[in-house]
């Protein structure tokens, strides 16, 4: 029954989307085929600028699977339920303890979903990139998953359009895919703090440079504990290549 919900819900859904949205998605669903095709885990790092950008993903990339982590209030309102619990999105209360939502993420994981993770935690409306939070690093530390990093612009002026009757331009740009090259146990919280700077200069330079914020300025610098990979290249590797 969901998979056939799954699939009216994105076919209804795009075409609202596409009402008030022209959406340029053409390469997030790509890279994120591309990703499936490789068998490996996978979260997204996405920027959260408004409530429009996770029905846009997981509407536009049907049927592959998708969900994402999103916050715990979300199911206070009727409506944004029924499509949390349609995407089977991952509530989290962001107020307390984090554990029970990373258990869901790593079963979400393991049951073949890409995972959506906003690393700034919460919306900067302007569409300026904000100072991110390390749980997207623990949890690619503990699933061992790949992150790709995804931003879209044109969304901060959705809100301004929609009063003069305008359709909003979505523009989705994906980064190289990427993962942490450091043991665990050699993780502390500095080392954790580097980490997590590396990803969000990632997510900084897909954006235009008055969108970058804080990582404008360091957004080129070298790169220590990432190691980028191409999904093709893990695609061709055998079982037992993998599991290495």
């Amino acid at each position: 029954m969901n998979k056939f919900r799954r699939a009216v819900v994105s076919i209804l859904l795009k075409r609202i989307l596409n009402i008030l949205c022209k959406i340029d998605s053409n390469e997030f669903v790509e890279a994120l085929r591309a990703a499936h095709s490789s068998g490996y885990h996978v979260l997204l790092a996405v920027n959260h600028i408004n409530f429009l950008e996770v029905p846009i993903l997981v509407s536009y990339s049907y049927p592959l699977l998708l969900t994402g982590l999103v916050k715990a209030e979300t199911w206070k309102n009727p409506l944004m339920a029924f499509l949390s619990d349609t995407y089977e999105a991952i509530p989290i209360n962001r107020s307390g303890s984090f554990s029970e939502s990373f258990k869901q993420v790593h079963k979400a994981l393991e049951n073949g979903f890409s995972v959506c993770i906003a690393p700034e935690g919460t919306r900067s409306k302007t569409g300026i990139l904000g100072r991110g939070k390390a749980g997207i690093v623990q949890l690619a530390l503990e699933t061992g998953a790949f992150i790709m990093p995804v931003v879209h612009f044109g969304g901060e002026h959705v809100w301004n359009n929609i009063r003069h009757f305008k359709r909003t331009s979505f523009q989705f740009k994906v980064g190289r895919p990427f993962r942490f090259s450091v043991e665990r146990q050699h993780v502390n919280k500095e080392v954790r703090e580097c980490m997590l700077e590396e990803l969000m200069r990632q997510m900084a330079i897909l954006l235009p440079e008055n969108m970058q914020g804080i990582y404008a300025e360091t957004a080129n610098k070298e790169y220590k504990y990432l190691e980028f990979i191409d999904w093709n290249m893990l695609s061709n590797r055998s079982p037992l290549d993998k599991a290495g």
